[in-house]
Protein backbone atom coordinates (compact mmCIF):
# COMPACT_ATOMS: atom_id res chain seq x y z
CA UNK A 1 0.00 0.00 0.00
CA UNK A 2 1.53 3.11 -1.35
CA UNK A 3 2.08 5.45 1.78
CA UNK A 4 1.74 3.20 4.26
CA UNK A 5 4.16 3.94 6.90
CA UNK A 6 5.08 1.24 9.50
CA UNK A 7 6.90 2.54 12.80
CA UNK A 8 7.16 2.08 16.66
CA UNK A 9 4.27 3.05 18.46
CA UNK A 10 5.21 5.70 21.42
CA UNK A 11 3.32 6.95 24.21
CA UNK A 12 1.48 9.70 22.45
CA UNK A 13 -0.16 6.94 19.90
CA UNK A 14 -1.88 5.17 23.24
CA UNK A 15 -5.09 7.47 22.75
CA UNK A 16 -5.46 6.66 18.88
CA UNK A 17 -4.22 3.17 19.06
CA UNK A 18 -7.18 2.59 21.85
CA UNK A 19 -9.70 3.90 19.49
CA UNK A 20 -8.36 1.45 16.49
CA UNK A 21 -8.53 -0.94 18.90
CA UNK A 22 -11.85 -0.49 20.20
CA UNK A 23 -13.31 0.27 17.05
CA UNK A 24 -11.86 -2.85 15.13
CA UNK A 25 -13.22 -5.36 18.34
CA UNK A 26 -16.93 -4.00 17.87
CA UNK A 27 -16.81 -4.52 14.17
CA UNK A 28 -15.72 -7.51 14.31
CA UNK A 29 -17.71 -9.02 17.51
CA UNK A 30 -20.94 -9.82 18.38
CA UNK A 31 -20.10 -9.95 22.17
CA UNK A 32 -18.77 -7.39 24.51
CA UNK A 33 -15.34 -6.54 25.24
CA UNK A 34 -14.32 -8.04 29.08
CA UNK A 35 -13.93 -4.21 30.28
CA UNK A 36 -15.33 -1.16 29.86
CA UNK A 37 -13.69 1.06 27.15
CA UNK A 38 -11.90 3.49 29.76
CA UNK A 39 -10.35 0.38 31.24
CA UNK A 40 -9.11 -0.91 27.59
CA UNK A 41 -7.74 2.84 27.11
CA UNK A 42 -5.90 2.70 30.66
CA UNK A 43 -4.62 -0.48 29.79
CA UNK A 44 -2.80 0.39 25.96
CA UNK A 45 -1.73 3.57 27.68
CA UNK A 46 -0.23 1.99 31.09
CA UNK A 47 0.65 -1.86 30.18
CA UNK A 48 0.12 -2.61 26.21
CA UNK A 49 2.23 0.10 24.50
CA UNK A 50 5.08 0.55 27.75
CA UNK A 51 5.73 -3.34 28.13
CA UNK A 52 5.26 -4.81 24.63
CA UNK A 53 7.14 -4.23 21.28
CA UNK A 54 3.80 -2.02 19.71
CA UNK A 55 4.25 -1.10 15.87
CA UNK A 56 1.71 0.98 13.92
CA UNK A 57 0.67 1.43 10.48
CA UNK A 58 0.24 5.22 9.64
CA UNK A 59 -1.07 6.66 6.55
CA UNK A 60 0.67 9.54 4.64
CA UNK A 61 -1.26 12.03 6.96
CA UNK A 62 -0.07 9.95 10.00
CA UNK A 63 -3.24 8.50 10.55
CA UNK A 64 -3.09 4.68 12.56
CA UNK A 65 -4.83 2.73 10.52
CA UNK A 66 -3.76 -0.52 12.20
CA UNK A 67 -1.35 -1.68 15.17
CA UNK A 68 0.68 -4.86 16.13
CA UNK A 69 1.63 -5.90 19.52
CA UNK A 70 4.38 -8.19 19.98
CA UNK A 71 5.88 -10.45 23.06
CA UNK A 72 8.61 -12.38 23.08
CA UNK A 73 6.90 -15.28 20.77
CA UNK A 74 3.61 -14.04 20.89
CA UNK A 75 1.78 -11.58 18.61
CA UNK A 76 -0.68 -10.39 20.74
CA UNK A 77 -2.59 -8.07 19.39
CA UNK A 78 -3.63 -7.35 15.37
CA UNK A 79 -6.10 -4.96 14.64
CA UNK A 80 -6.75 -2.88 11.40
CA UNK A 81 -9.13 0.06 11.05
CA UNK A 82 -12.62 -1.48 10.28
CA UNK A 83 -12.99 0.94 7.12
CA UNK A 84 -9.08 0.05 6.23
CA UNK A 85 -9.44 -3.77 5.80
CA UNK A 86 -8.46 -5.74 2.67
CA UNK A 87 -6.43 -3.61 1.95
CA UNK A 88 -2.79 -5.15 2.70
CA UNK A 89 -2.52 -3.45 5.93
CA UNK A 90 -2.93 -6.56 7.76
CA UNK A 91 -0.17 -8.56 5.67
CA UNK A 92 2.24 -5.82 6.01
CA UNK A 93 1.99 -6.14 10.18
CA UNK A 94 2.45 -9.67 9.98
CA UNK A 95 5.29 -9.82 7.81
CA UNK A 96 6.69 -7.27 9.64
CA UNK A 97 5.94 -9.40 12.90
CA UNK A 98 7.87 -12.26 11.08
CA UNK A 99 10.87 -10.15 10.46
CA UNK A 100 10.70 -9.03 14.36
CA UNK A 101 10.36 -12.57 15.52
CA UNK A 102 12.22 -15.33 13.16
CA UNK A 103 12.22 -17.88 15.11
CA UNK A 104 8.51 -17.93 15.42
CA UNK A 105 5.42 -16.49 16.52
CA UNK A 106 2.16 -17.73 18.01
CA UNK A 107 -1.10 -16.52 18.28
CA UNK A 108 -4.57 -17.00 19.34
CA UNK A 109 -7.96 -15.91 18.20
CA UNK A 110 -11.74 -16.06 18.82
CA UNK A 111 -12.78 -18.86 16.90
CA UNK A 112 -15.76 -17.30 15.29
CA UNK A 113 -13.55 -14.71 13.58
CA UNK A 114 -13.43 -16.92 10.49
CA UNK A 115 -12.14 -13.92 8.95
CA UNK A 116 -8.48 -13.95 11.11
CA UNK A 117 -8.23 -17.52 11.24
CA UNK A 118 -8.74 -17.47 6.96
CA UNK A 119 -5.82 -14.63 7.19
CA UNK A 120 -3.46 -16.57 9.34
CA UNK A 121 -3.42 -19.78 7.69
CA UNK A 122 -2.81 -18.14 4.31
CA UNK A 123 0.30 -16.12 5.73
CA UNK A 124 1.56 -19.99 6.56
CA UNK A 125 -0.03 -20.30 10.56
CA UNK A 126 -1.08 -23.54 11.85
CA UNK A 127 -3.49 -24.48 13.89
CA UNK A 128 -2.13 -25.86 17.00
CA UNK A 129 -4.97 -25.76 20.18
CA UNK A 130 -8.52 -25.07 20.34
CA UNK A 131 -9.71 -23.84 24.00
CA UNK A 132 -12.51 -23.37 25.72
CA UNK A 133 -12.45 -19.96 26.54
CA UNK A 134 -11.45 -20.58 29.89
CA UNK A 135 -8.30 -19.25 29.44
CA UNK A 136 -9.87 -15.97 27.71
CA UNK A 137 -11.12 -12.52 29.51
CA UNK A 138 -14.15 -13.17 27.35
CA UNK A 139 -15.04 -16.48 28.02
CA UNK A 140 -15.26 -17.05 23.93
CA UNK A 141 -13.63 -20.03 22.57
CA UNK A 142 -10.30 -19.65 21.16
CA UNK A 143 -7.74 -21.02 18.37
CA UNK A 144 -3.91 -21.17 19.42
CA UNK A 145 -1.88 -20.95 15.84
CA UNK A 146 2.03 -20.95 15.37
CA UNK A 147 4.32 -20.13 12.77
CA UNK A 148 7.76 -21.33 12.06
CA UNK A 149 10.12 -19.67 9.66
CA UNK A 150 11.78 -23.60 9.53
CA UNK A 151 8.58 -24.80 8.18
CA UNK A 152 8.12 -25.02 4.62
CA UNK A 153 4.58 -23.95 3.48
CA UNK A 154 3.01 -26.13 1.04
CA UNK A 155 0.37 -24.71 -1.03
CA UNK A 156 -3.03 -26.32 -1.12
Amino acid sequence: MDGLELRPATATDAAEIAELYLASFKATYDFPLAHTDDQVRRWIAEVLVPTHEVWVAASREGSILGMLALSSDMLDQLYVAPAWTGRGIGSHLVELAKRRRPGGLDLYTFQVNRNARGFYQRRGFIEVSIGDGSANEEGKPDVRYAWRSTWQRVAP
